[in-house]
C-alpha cells in the first residue's frame, strides 16, 4: 500500500491546512479514538485542522460528500469511495479480542432467530455478515437499527450487533459475548483493523508527518488518558493496551487488505475507484 502524498506547494496544497483554510478532520467520540485524539487537540496539529465529531458510519457519509477532508471511517466505507488515501500509520484495530464490537445474545449461537445490526457500524456489520453466512452457519432475520433503542430488544432470541462504549456497557447485561475480533483472527490468523484514516485526495508528506506524530503522541500518554477518564464500567488500561492495537503495521494492512476483498467478493464490485490504499 502506497501512501505517498504531494509536496507542500503543490497542486493540493489548499487543502493541506499549511497556508489556507484547516483542514476538516472526522473524529469519533468513543474511548477507544482517545489515545488518538491526545495529539490531534494540540499545537501545532491543531493548529491546521478542525476536528468534527461523529460516529463511524456517518463520517463515512460526511467523507463521501466533501463535508470532511480526512475521517476515521471504517474501513468497509472505503470501496464507496471514488478516490481514497490512507493518511498515515495508525488505525483502530485488534490482534485479537477487541471487548467494543461484539454480538450480545441471551442465548447459544444456534438458537438466534433474529439480529439488529448497530447503526452506527459499517465495518462491524460487513464482519458479522460474513461470519454468520460464511462461518457460523446461522441465517437469522436481519434488522438494521436507525438508533438506540435496539439495545432493548436483545432478549431471548433476539441478538444485536453492539460497537463502542455501549458495548463495554453491554457485557455487563448479555449473557452470550462473540467477539468479532477474536473470531477474525482465529478464521484468519490475522489482525482486524476497523477504522483507519482516509482522504479522498493526496495530503503533503510533511502534513502527513505532523499528524502521524500526534497519533502517537497520545500512545505515549495512556497512563494521563486513563487517569483523565472516569469509566469504571471496564478497565481502560487493559482496554487501550491488550484489546486495541493502534499501530498500523504490515500485519494489519494485511489483514485490512484481506478484509476488502471480502467485500469485493460479496458486492462483485471494485474494491476502490483510484487511489493508494
Amino acid at each position: 500500500m502506497d501512501e505517498k502524498n504531494s509536496p507542500p506547494g503543490g497542486p493540493q496544497d489548499s487543502v493541506s491546512g499549511s497556508g489556507g483554510a484547516k483542514l476538516r478532520v472526522g473524529v469519533v467520540n468513543y474511548l477507544n479514538t482517545k489515545p488518538l485524539l491526545y495529539g490531534l487537540q494540540r499545537p501545532p496539529v491543531s493548529d491546521r485542522i478542525e476536528l468534527i465529531a461523529s460516529y463511524p458510519s456517518k463520517l463515512a457519509e460526511m467523507l463521501i460528500h466533501n463535508k470532511i477532508d480526512i475521517g476515521l471511517i471504517p474501513v468497509a466505507a472505503i470501496p464507496e469511495l471514488s478516490s481514497a488515501h490512507i493518511v498515515g500509520n495508525y488505525c483502530i484495530g485488534t490482534e485479537g479480542e477487541i471487548a467494543s464490537v461484539c454480538l450480545f445474545s441471551e442465548v447459544p449461537m444456534g438458537e438466534i432467530k433474529k439480529v439488529y445490526l448497530d447503526y452506527q457500524s459499517r465495518s462491524s456489520v460487513a464482519l458479522l455478515e460474513w461470519l454468520m453466512k460464511e462461518y457460523w452457519g446461522i441465517d437469522p432475520e436481519i434488522v438494521h437499527a436507525t438508533d438506540e433503542s435496539f439495545l432493548q430488544e436483545i432478549k431471548d432470541t433476539t441478538a444485536g450487533l453492539v460497537i463502542g462504549d455501549r458495548a463495554l456497557e453491554q457485557r455487563r447485561i448479555s449473557t452470550f459475548i462473540y467477539d468479532l475480533g477474536s473470531e477474525w483472527r482465529a478464521i484468519t490468523g490475522l489482525p482486524f483493523v476497523f477504522a483507519a484514516w482516509v482522504s479522498t485526495r493526496k495530503l503533503p508528506d510533511e502534513f502527513v508527518q505532523m499528524f502521524d506524530e500526534a497519533n502517537a503522541s497520545g500512545l505515549r500518554h495512556i497512563d494521563q488518558i486513563v487517569e483523565q477518564t472516569p469509566f469504571d464500567v471496564y478497565d481502560l488500561k487493559k482496554y487501550y493496551t491488550l484489546h486495541l492495537s493502534y499501530q498500523l503495521d504490515e500485519r494489519k494492512r494485511q489483514g485490512m487488505k484481506r478484509f476488502l476483498q471480502i467485500i469485493n467478493e460479496s458486492s462483485q464490485q471494485p474494491v476502490i475507484g483510484s487511489g493508494t490504499v
